[in-house]
C-alpha cells in the first residue's frame, strides 16, 4: 500500500513533521545528535515550508517528507535540485513511501525548471543507497572518512542523476 497523497507541506504540518523528524532519528544517516528537548522549530529561514513534500495517509496522517532545494543560491546552479532530508514513519515503512517521495520530488524539480538531482549519503547507509540506485541515481563522488560518527570514520557519498531520462 502507497501513500494515497503526496503533497507540498504546508505551515500547519511543522508539529507532525518535527515529531517525524525526531522520531525516525538513527546513526545511519543522521550527523547530528539525537535531538534533544526544547526542540527546535521544524520550519526556520533555511527549512521552508515550501522546500518540503510530505506523504499522507487517507487519514491525514503524514507518514513521510522529502526536503528539495537548489544546492547553492548561485545563477549558474539552478538546474539543479539537490534532496536533503528524507524520513518515512517506522510505521509506514515497506510500502513504497520513499520511493514515491523520490518520484514525486523528479516532478516537482522538473516543474521548477531543474534537469539534474543531487544527494548525499552516509557510506554506511545501504538502504538508502540501494533505493536512491534502483532510482538512477549513481555515486559521482566520495570523501571518504567525512564524518566523525560513533567513534568510527564514515563515507560521505555523493550522488546524481539526470531529469532528462
Amino acid at each position: 500500500m502507497s501513500p494515497s497523497h503526496i503533497r507540498p507541506a504546508r505551515h500547519m504540518d511543522e508539529a507532525a513533521l518535527g515529531a517525524l523528524d525526531r522520531d525516525t532519528w538513527s546513526p545511519l544517516h543522521a550527523v547530528q545528535p539525537r535531538p534533544k528537548p526544547p526542540y527546535d522549530p521544524f520550519f526556520d529561514s533555511n527549512h521552508r515550508p515550501e522546500d518540503f513534500l510530505v506523504a499522507e495517509d487517507p487519514d491525514g496522517t503524514i507518514t513521510g517528507y522529502i526536503r528539495l532545494i537548489p544546492p547553492t543560491p548561485l545563477a549558474c546552479n539552478q538546474h539543479v535540485r539537490q534532496i536533503q532530508g528524507l524520513a518515512v514513519a517506522d510505521r509506514a515503512r515497506g510500502r513504497g513511501i520513499a520511493r514515491a517521495l523520490l518520484r514525486a520530488s523528479f516532478d516537482e524539480a522538473r516543474r521548477q525548471g531543474a534537469v539534474r538531482m543531487t544527494l548525499r549519503v552516509l557510506g554506511h547507509n545501504k538502504p538508502a543507497r540501494a533505493l536512491y540506485e534502483a532510482e538512477g541515481f549513481a555515486v559521482e563522488g566520495v570523501l571518504p572518512g567525512e564524518f566523525y560518527l560513533d567513534g568510527q570514520y564514515v563515507d560521505d557519498v555523493m550522488m546524481g542523476r539526470s531529469l532528462t531520462v
